[in-house]
């Protein structure tokens, strides 16, 4: 699926066969790995269907959608800001903690979103809360807790099978909600999910545990991480590339229906426009995370992020018409969440996984900067010159700005500060 450079391939890394064989798969892994990919489907099945919502909450407010796009603005931020916070609480307490705890009051916001009557109520429900909640239930916790149970040499596949999973949110619970607000009502359909994601709770208990990684050789603080983490070049390169990955993502998936409707495209275009998206990133994430143990990840990262950038240019150069959006849906779907499993990885190859869901809630801090930037500039330019032009052109360059950033990371695993002079003495 992916155009693998002939670098990668040259650059793979060397495998220890004796000790890939004594890395036996258990059942408690598949288990792990399991419950990390239902927490994380459940979580981004929210996020990924407040959409269905915005309508029919506009209506019962009798406000425009604008206040409500307000609420899950905040909410793409405040998660993003929120990422490292609360991924160093998991680090230092346990991830089952911050896992039911996220779980608990993430159910809490969508039964106070459900019940409010006033449009602060919504913002602090919709866009705060559940915004502030959903960093424990997502991406840096769940990938540190499969980093610390599975195999290194399997590590980067187990990362794009939860990855891949989380798109199950946006094929399977979307569709479901739109049956529910339909049938029952949008307050009803909130308090199904609200009791759904309760379900976050026993398997947190599954979850639960600290990252160890190297902990007793080589003790390590989290300011001492941090400050390892910022003077390396490559994580602050991945860091830049997450950016783009979240400006490409949010765009699209925020103002594609508004292109193709202001192109004149038939009306069931973008819904199946959005969900061919999500089949197709169901299947480019987990080869992703295949490739990534067998090649040089940051090769593949590069590979992704020139790739976007051609099938863009493609399709705003082609005539448009459903086919080609299609075809466009197609292809960027299996570069969607592909970065995912690559970045979360290649954070945790670099400097371990003693401080993975914090330095990893970092990078994903700036994947969600980018997803509110491209969201509101997006909107802007639209209403300044009356088309997207300008912001698919952005995008373009961005993507090969973010396959340039990635050739000079370094792969190689660092040593904490402790071991390094415990090394020099030597």
């Amino acid at each position: 699926m992916f155009l693998v450079l002939p670098m990668c391939i040259l650059e793979s890394r060397e495998r220890d066969v004796s000790k890939a064989i004594t890395e036996k798969i258990t059942g408690k892994v598949y288990l792990i790995v399991f419950c990390s990919s239902m927490v994380i489907l459940l979580s981004m099945g929210v996020r990924q269907s407040f959409g269905l919502f915005q309508t029919p909450i506009s209506e019962a407010f009798g406000i425009g959608i604008v206040a409500f796009s307000l609420s899950l603005a905040l909410q793409n931020l405040i998660w993003g800001i929120a990422q490292p916070i609360v991924g160093a609480l998991a680090d230092k307490f346990g991830s089952g903690r911050v896992i039911a705890v996220a779980g608990a009051f993430q159910s809490l916001g969508l039964v106070w979103l459900a019940y409010a009557d006033q449009v602060w109520e919504l913002h602090a429900s919709a866009g705060i809360l559940i915004g502030i909640t959903g960093a424990g239930t997502t991406w840096a916790v769940l990938m540190s807790v499969i980093a610390r149970n599975v195999p290194v040499s399997r590590r980067s596949f187990f990362f794009g099978i939860a990855s891949g999973t989380g798109t199950g949110g946006q094929i399977l619970l979307a569709p479901f909600n739109q049956y529910t607000i339909n049938t029952y009502g949008w307050q009803e359909a909130l308090l199904i999910l609200a009791v759904m994601l309760l379900l976050t709770i026993p398997l947190a208990y599954i979850l639960r545990g600290k990252n160890l990684d190297g902990a007793k050789q080589h003790a390590e603080t989290l300011l001492q991480a941090l400050d390892r983490a910022r003077k390396h070049s490559g994580y602050l390169f991945l860091a830049a590339g997450f950016f783009v990955c979240g400006f490409h993502v949010m765009f699209i998936m925020a103002h594609l229906p508004t292109y193709l409707q202001n192109q004149n495209m038939p009306d069931w275009l973008p819904g199946t426009a959005i969900s061919v998206i999500g089949i197709t990133n169901l299947l480019g994430t987990i080869l992703a995370g295949y490739l990534g143990d067998k090649y040089s990840k940051k090769y593949l990262l590069s590979t992704i992020y020139f790739l976007r950038s051609i099938v863009i240019t493609a399709f705003i150069l082609f005539p448009i018409s459903s086919t080609s959006v299609l075809v466009f849906c197609f292809c960027i779907g299996f570069l969607w969440l592909a970065t995912v499993p690559l970045t979360n990885a290649l954070v945790g190859q670099i400097f371990g996984i003693r401080y993975l869901a914090t330095l990893s809630g970092i990078v994903f801090c700036s994947h969600q900067m980018g997803a509110f930037t491209s969201v509101w500039m997006g909107g802007y330019l639209f209403d300044s010159l009356g088309s997207y032009d300008l912001v698919w052109q952005i995008a373009i360059a961005l993507g090969i700005l973010a396959a340039l950033l990635h050739l000079p990371i370094n792969e190689s695993a660092t040593l904490p500060a402790s071991a390094t002079a415990t090394a020099a003495v030597k």
